[in-house]
């Protein structure tokens, strides 16, 4: 990551910084004979809360106990119903919970919640010191207030990788010489999907059309937000608070070229909730999504009426040709709820000790997070942390943040900075040239049922004036969404 030494500078001099309890050696407000409890609201469920259940009792029988505080965390189910709990709180709607004191919480909806002027300044308990322990960038995702302060304490992140159906794409290398050279950018994978597509459809010579699908995307959104990054531009560029739409139309038509092109033409692929659920039914050989998703990579595919096992391959995402290495930076971090000095100190002393990279790795590690010390960041802290805890890590899981964890020094992770309306900007990126390349390849196969061939199918879907026509409407219902 470059220039992180002059983002950490522009952070680190902020006043509320300077003005640290930390730093200006305040005394703690917290008493152990008259502890302090905390309530946290997160969205794990399964191993990811039996993880994070386990650090929780852990920090209140040692830390917690020695220093007054007590934790009881409470999952909310999902992503959604924790946002909506947070909402119907702030909103005092009838039968909502009081509002915790703790709360995992995306940039938009943290954004959100600040703008209400519900959380707490946490740039008030940190100092420059402790500050400088965690990855630049994530310390500067959770700067969302509007003097520059810390609202969102990093807890764990993830970016997203390439995983591939290696016993699949072992035949098929074989048999057309396809590399994985080839999938280190986009314009390759798409080459490679034209190849797979038309070397499936070759093994069933009587029956024409049939070709299969390579490759898939969660998140269409990140394709969006990062493609327009590694081509040198922003999509959404926040600047004091004030958005600026960029939708040049040159970077435009290459995200077209190689996400909606490929789909209506069978060469990707979308089918499932995810697209490790295509895998699984041998739909495609490779997607790129979550390092968090790694735990959900079939170890077999599943057709109608047998099954097989099959081995996989972790790689870096791919990157547009010519353009610079960026990946996205997700993840929901910590938000403290604004109520009181010792009720916020405590809150800011759990979530250090939760960061440690002990305690940190320990949680992603089974979760498939990225641990958010910079010291964390590392194979041989990771098999440190393995060994001592004796750890049960799976393979996948362990691949997937390795294979990160070799990029850092070279990838810029990105996410673009929190405005008004983000989240509703945010869908149009996710379902707006998904939807039509889903409806567009619709027709195109009843075309192909007819009788066409894949080109006389497409053809009329592919053209530069389909583009045209997509870009300026999609353009319009982009700035309505976003309210400029």
């Amino acid at each position: 990551m470059k220039n992180t030494g002059k983002i950490a500078q522009s952070l680190f001099l902020t006043g509320a910084v300077t003005l640290a309890l930390t730093g200006c050696g305040d005394k703690s407000p917290l008493d152990p004979g008259d502890p302090v409890s905390l309530t946290v609201w997160h969205y794990y469920n399964g191993s990811q809360q039996a993880a994070f259940d386990a650090l929780v009792e852990e920090f209140n029988d040692t830390v917690g106990r020695e220093k007054g505080i007590y934790v009881q965390g409470f999952s909310q189910g999902s992503v959604s119903d924790l946002e909506t709990a947070v909402r119907d709180s702030i909103q005092g709607k009838v039968g909502a919970d009081t509002m915790p004191d703790i709360f995992s919480s995306y940039a938009d909806t943290a954004y959100e919640v600040e703008q209400a002027g519900a959380l707490a300044n946490l740039s008030d308990y940190l100092n420059e010191k402790d500050l400088e322990r965690y990855v630049e960038s994530y310390i500067q995702e959770g700067c969302i207030a509007a003097d520059g302060t810390l609202r969102i304490f990093p807890t764990a992140k993830s970016t997203e990788i390439m995983m591939i159906n290696k016993t699949d794409w072992e035949t098929f290398a074989e048999a057309t010489g396809a590399s994985l050279e080839n999938l280190q950018t986009l314009e390759g994978v798409v080459a490679v999907a034209q190849t797979y597509y038309e070397w499936t459809d070759s093994l069933t010579p009587d029956v024409a059309g049939d070709g299969m699908a390579f490759y898939g995307r969660d998140a269409v959104a990140n394709y969006f937000i990062i493609g327009m990054r590694q081509l040198g531009t922003e999509i959404f560029q926040v600047k004091n608070g004030q958005l600026t739409l960029n939708v040049p139309k040159e970077e435009m038509h290459r995200l077209w070229e190689n996400y909606y092109v490929p789909m209506v033409k069978g060469y990707f692929g979308a089918y499932g909730s995810f697209r490790s659920d295509d895998v699984k039914t041998g739909d495609i050989l490779a997607y790129t999504g979550s390092t968090s998703s790694a735990m959900y990579f079939p170890n077999q595919v599943e057709l109608d009426a047998s099954s097989y096992p099959i081995e996989y391959i972790v790689m870096a995402a791919p990157v547009f040709e010519g353009g610079k290495p960026c990946a996205v930076q997700q993840g929901a971090g910590m938000v403290v709820s604004k109520s009181d000095k010792k009720h916020e100190y405590a809150a800011v002393e759990f979530l250090k000790w939760f960061t440690e990279a002990e305690n940190n790795l320990r949680f992603g590690s089974v979760a498939g997070y990225l641990p958010v010390l910079k010291e964390a960041n590392t194979r041989e802290k990771l098999d440190q942390v393995i060994a001592e805890q004796e750890l049960s890590v799976a393979p996948k899981t362990y691949d997937c943040l390795t294979a990160v964890f070799a990029q850092m020094d070279e990838l810029e992770l990105y996410t673009n900075k929190s405005f008004e309306n983000g989240s509703a900007a945010r869908k149009v990126l996710e379902y707006n040239l998904a939807d039509k390349a889903a409806a567009d390849r619709a027709e195109v196969v009843l075309l192909l049922e007819q009788g066409k061939s894949l080109e006389e199918a497409s053809a009329a879907y592919v053209t530069e004036e389909s583009f045209e026509e997509w870009y300026n409407a999609f353009c319009e219902v982009l700035r309505e969404a976003a309210g400029v």
